[in-house]
This record gives structure tokens, sequence and C-alpha cells, in this order.
């Protein structure tokens, strides 16, 4: 079975040893986007409204690398430091996926790389 890395530098690089994403038997498999700006490579300021805002556009950015878009995402995992947050993450996870939404898991976790609040993995299907 042939394997496919997908990368683009509209998307933060990777910051260990792993691809943005893979595409392979029929899906595509995108590592977990944090809110670090692409073009700065910093983490976004101003809390989880504009941190989830960037992994939003991270993630967008990734799928039409990949030549396909929201609609095509099967399953998601969100990683929060504080579900308390979840309210205003669903809120703006809900913009991109306005109907048919992927199948979704949300979970507490104690940290996460660079001490974002937020990351999220995708799969999808590949087109």
């Amino acid at each position: 079975m042939e394997r496919t890395i997908i990368h683009t530098d509209s998307a933060p690089a990777a910051i260990g040893p792993y691809s943005q994403g893979v595409r392979g038997g029929g899906f595509i498999f995108f590592s977990g986007q944090i809110p670090i700006d692409p073009a700065s490579g910093e983490v976004v300021s101003g809390g989880i409204v504009a941190q989830t805002e960037q992994v939003m556009r991270n993630i967008g950015a990734l799928l039409t690398a990949a030549g396909t878009g929201f609609p095509s995402v099967v399953k998601t995992t969100i990683f929060l430091t504080d579900l308390a947050d979840f309210g205003q993450v669903n809120e703006i996870y809900g913009r991109h996926f306005p109907a048919a939404p992927p199948a979704r898991s949300t979970v507490q976790v104690s940290a996460l790389p660079k001490g974002v609040a937020i990351e999220i993995e995708v799969v999808a299907l590949a087109g």
C-alpha cells in the first residue's frame, strides 16, 4: 500500500520527527495541530478563542494541501488542558462543520506542547 506525505508551509512545521499528514488506505491522518502561527512560528496569544481559531486555520491549510476540505473529515480528537473551555471551543469548531459533523472525542490532558491550551488531530477521507 502506498503512503504519501502531506506538507504545506501554510501550517506549522513539525516540531519533531513526524509528518504534518500522511495519506494511506483511503484516509489522510493529520498530526495534532496546536495554535502556532505558521508565519511567525510562535504560539498565538489571546486565550482559548484565539488558540482554537488558529488551530482550525491550521487544519484548513492542511486539508487544502491534501486537496480536500472540512466536509471530508470523518474523525477528530480534541485535547484540552481545561474542559471548562469546552463551550467556547465547541462554538468555533462547530462553524467548520455546520452539517454532518465528524465523529469526535474530547479529553482533558495535563499538558500540551509549548504550553498551549488546545490540540486537535484529524482523520479525513482521501479524495
